[in-house]
């Protein structure tokens, strides 16, 4: 029985920022764990770049046995039916999976107060606080890094995709530290680590 990994995309999702992390699942987990799609209904959802994707599951027939769940940027993480999604957010800190929010999809972690006791980051804190208003106190804990990892709970900014992958990726322990490191830098530093060219 594979153990599954949960994907929250919405309208105008970021596809790139789910490509990393999605496609390093099932080789690094040995063929142990499947990637499966939630949204706020079945329909086709479209992505930023013009991927149309029919997602697995809606918000109320998500399974409730999971590995990870994992919440993906984009355009409409601020519109009010997003708000739907905090039950799954919910049922994943209640049972204390690995929750993964990047960009847009962190601070919308913010706004449910999620981030307050937990080392987190996002794409910016001034931003995260005026759009959480007083549900988010955990200014404390903000830290200006690509991706953090505290408790289960991996947030990262929009420009951290390789590394937000790597901290889901340790944080569920889906390989040794090793075999990650390996796919990290292969796909971070590339084939030939050679400098940039003057332009």
């Amino acid at each position: 029985m594979k153990k599954t990994v949960l994907f929250v995309i919405l309208d105008q999702f970021a596809d790139w920022e789910s490509a990393y992390i999605s496609s390093a699942i099932a080789p690094l987990g040995q063929g142990n764990y499947e990637v499966k799609t939630v949204s706020l209904t079945k329909d086709s959802v479209a992505s930023i770049g013009g991927f149309h994707v029919i997602p697995d599951y809606d918000i109320e027939s998500a399974p409730k046995d999971y590995e990870a769940l994992i919440l993906i940027g984009g355009m409409t993480w601020r519109k009010e039916n997003a708000r739907q999604v905090k039950v799954l957010v919910d049922d994943c800190i209640k049972k204390g999976k690995v929750l993964g929010g990047i960009c847009d999809a962190s601070a919308f972690l913010g706004t449910l107060g999620v981030l307050n006791n937990v080392y987190h980051t996002s794409n910016a804190l001034d931003n995260m606080k005026q759009w959480a208003e007083d549900a988010y106190t955990g200014d404390e804990k903000y830290i200006a890094k690509q991706a953090v990892s505290d408790k289960n709970i991996i947030t990262a900014n929009g420009s951290a995709t390789m590394e937000f992958a790597k901290e889901i990726l340790m944080a569920m322990h889906i390989t040794s530290y090793e075999k990650i490191a390996e796919w990290y830098n292969f796909h971070k530093l590339g084939l030939f680590a050679v400098p940039w060219p003057d332009f």
